[in-house]
């Protein structure tokens, strides 16, 4: 990746211009430079290549209506001629460039190589260079992560992804795994994961010093959700290899926080499993006694995701951190609510919600608070349990598995749900199809600016 950005003053000038600048940029243009413009009929939008006398690229121009767009200039990488191009723009947009060419030089290809040819930018400014380089990295991670495909990204493939993350920042992993889990007490990750062959763990990685602050993720690592015994139809387990993407955020996460130097004491807990389906699976009607203690009778298996996150997040609580995230491709009632592109989230702080939302918004990674409507909670009342794993009507079910959760989070805690889609169904600047992250710039720039490196 370091290879298409580099920190450097040579190359082909590439200038990015704002459209409502673009004639007063064109005014100060040699006459050649002008007459190409006007022979070629450029429109005064996207790109326009400008040659020599001799015949050789002289410039290349892009014009944008939002080139402070953390996407805006995506794909440039792809669509400029293969070479080094040297960047030209008001300093204010340098960040964002950078940020975008980077992310847009993204390519999947451990099953099929691309043919795509990729230009290099040239920014003088090293910094620059260095974050956009990191963010870059972080969104590879997740995309390269929920890419995969479940036969090869099981809880084992999961616990070695975090196992190489924690040695490249000098962290620590702990895996709890198959019936050991019985034995530490976390009943609801192995009820949801027994049945399958891929062993269900508890993946428990740790950074920084124990003295500073203490923030926690939690990433639910669902590696394929067949829907268990409530069995999903083809369409919607078709894509189902994203039902990891939680942890795949909290990782990419942990890469922003620990590549960053961060002063944070970081611990992150994935409980992976597969839910599928054999004679000792989960069964509709089956009541759970959790970590926590609370009684749960299973309303539907395909509502796993959420048990195997709430015994993780009463372990979280074992920490009493400053601040507890989750993250998690749970319900299907968020797409609804926001589309595929947005981030919903809930939070038990209104102050760290609003600071996050206005983060996203500076960085382009959008996240809109849904509310913790309390009186749902009946809604996943039991007369055998203390409560379902779910609400006996689809209505809300995003408030109502955040809801969920909710019961095993300490009412004085910092709390953020993450419901992401992680998988962009269609095309963007710099956004193609399949595994992305959502968020984790947005908490990521929360979390620099409150806990600045001194």
């Amino acid at each position: 990746m370091n290879s298409i950005l580099v920190a450097s003053d040579q190359g082909t000038p590439l200038t990015v211009i704002r459209k409502s600048a673009f004639a007063a940029w064109l005014e100060q243009q040699n006459a050649f430079s002008q007459n190409w413009i006007k022979q070629t009929n450029f429109s005064g939008q996207g790109i326009c290549l400008i040659p020599g006398e001799s015949g050789q690229l002289s410039q290349a121009v892009f014009v944008s209506d939002q080139p402070e767009h953390y996407f805006a200039c995506g794909d440039l990488s792809t669509q400029l001629p293969q070479g080094q191009y040297l960047l030209s723009c008001e300093d204010e947009l340098k960040k964002a460039i950078a940020f975008a060419w980077a992310v847009g030089s993204y390519q999947f290809e451990r099953y099929k190589k691309s043919n795509k040819t990729l230009a290099t930018l040239a920014i003088n400014d090293a910094e620059v260079v260095a974050q956009a380089l990191i963010q870059a990295e972080a969104t590879a991670l997740v995309r390269d992560l929920v890419n995969t495909p479940a036969a090869d990204m099981m809880p084992e493939h999961i616990g070695e992804a975090a196992i190489a993350l924690a040695e490249q920042f000098g962290g620590s992993v702990s895996q709890i795994i198959g019936d050991d889990l019985l034995t530490e007490n976390y009943p609801t990750i192995h009820a949801v994961g027994r049945a399958s062959l891929h062993k269900p763990r508890l993946i428990d990685m740790k950074w920084g010093k124990e003295t500073d602050t203490k923030v926690t993720l939690v990433g639910k690592g669902v590696c394929f959700d067949s829907g268990g015994l409530d069995l999903k139809p083809a369409s919607g387990m078709r894509f189902m290899k994203k039902d990891m993407g939680g942890s795949a955020h909290v990782l990419g996460l942990a890469h922003l926080i620990m590549a960053n130097n961060l002063p944070i004491s970081l611990r992150v807990l994935i409980p992976a499993v597969e839910n599928a389906v054999s004679s000792n699976a989960l069964r509709p009607g089956d009541v759970i006694t959790t970590r926590k203690g609370l009684t749960v009778e299973i309303h539907n298996t395909d509502a796993e995701g959420r048990l195997v996150l709430c015994d993780a997040l009463a372990e979280a609580e074992n920490d009493s951190p400053e601040l507890l995230i989750d993250f998690a491709t749970l319900t299907g009632a968020m797409r609804v609510a926001l589309g595929t592109e947005l981030a919903g989230f809930f939070s038990t702080n209104t102050e760290i919600a609003e600071k996050i939302t206005l983060a996203g918004e500076q960085v382009n990674d959008p996240a809109w608070r849904m509310p913790l409507h309390a009186p749902y909670k009946d809604l996943f009342s039991s007369t055998i349990a203390d409560m379902t794993n779910c609400a006996a009507i689809p209505q809300g079910s995003a408030i109502t598995a955040a809801l969920y959760l909710q019961e095993f989070v300490n009412p004085e805690t910092n709390w953020l749900h993450f419901d992401i889609m992680a998988f962009n169904t269609r095309t963007l600047s710099g956004r193609p199809v399949g595994g992305e992250a959502f968020g984790i710039r947005a908490v990521y720039e929360y979390l620099a600016a409150q806990y600045p490196v001194k």
